[in-house]
């Protein structure tokens, strides 16, 4: 009977198209956004600077349910960036369009993905990495999420308002602005690979919930050095406001894994 294996070399032809597609797709969608950028800098990515923000009439909408009068729940806030690189704002729209497509193409790479692993796994085995990847991009989407309607907000809505002398104005450059705005939402949208992480070092046998348990003091101590290198200012507030969800997700993963086998 002939048999249908494929050779290392099949194999790297295989792994060869899988790139060019995902280049193609990331390419397609790249010039897409670049073309939309001038509407998708306004209606999008500027929206946190603009009182308007749904995080911000959500707050507003807290306050006047609860009746609370600080100005955390009553302030009218909005931001108005400046530029003082003559390069700056061309740079940034041929880097910005390129990340937002390599964020929206994270479930086609993970199509991919799974179309070439997918032959070479047994049945249980594919049902497995195909929840994984599922949850993987799922997960992915809802850091992402998490990160531009409410962290970055609040660390924008925090840090600029923050005054140090009444004698320093704040005015926040186009590029500080973008850099803190791809750095927490891109690294959110990373760090709730969390619990699907854990859940494969589970699978291998790696880890279990007794042992997430039993160094779960030691793991906020990690979490917090991570929240640390993910928020670019480091100043105390944002790294409070990334350390929370990161703990959460650590709790999640928790009840995600199974607990040690009695032998």
């Amino acid at each position: 009977m002939a048999t249908s294996e494929m050779s290392f070399w099949d194999h790297l032809d295989v792994l060869r198209q899988v790139l060019f597609r995902v280049l193609g797709v990331w390419l397609v969608l790249a010039v897409g956004y670049f073309i939309a950028m001038p509407y998708l800098f306004d209606q999008v990515i500027l929206a946190p600077c603009h009182n308007d923000f749904i995080f911000y009439q959500l707050l507003r909408d807290v306050g006047a349910y609860f009746n609370l009068s600080g100005d955390f729940f009553t302030q009218t806030f909005s931001v108005k960036l400046i530029n003082i690189n003559l390069a700056a704002p061309f740079f940034i729209h041929m880097s910005t369009a390129f990340w937002m497509s390599v964020v929206t193409a994270t479930p086609y790479l993970f199509y991919e993905l799974w179309k070439f692993v997918s032959p070479a796994l047994y049945p249980n085995e594919r049902k497995g990495v195909k929840k994984a990847l599922c949850l993987g991009s799922v997960m992915f989407f809802i850091g992402v999420a998490v990160g531009y309607f409410m962290v970055y907000p609040l660390t924008l809505r925090f840090l600029s308002s923050y005054q140090l002398s009444i004698a320093i104005e704040n005015q926040i450059s186009l590029n500080s602005y973008i850099d803190n705005f791809m750095m927490l939402v891109l690294c959110l949208g990373l760090a709730f690979e969390l619990p699907l992480v854990t859940w494969l070092l589970s699978l291998l046998g790696i880890v279990h919930k007794d042992l997430l348990k039993k160094y779960r003091r030691h793991a906020i101590v990690l979490l917090v050095i991570l929240a640390a290198v993910i928020t670019p200012t480091g100043d105390p507030f944002t790294l409070t406001i990334v350390a929370i969800p990161l703990y959460l997700l650590y709790e999640f993963s928790i009840r995600m894994v199974k607990s040690k086998p009695t032998t």
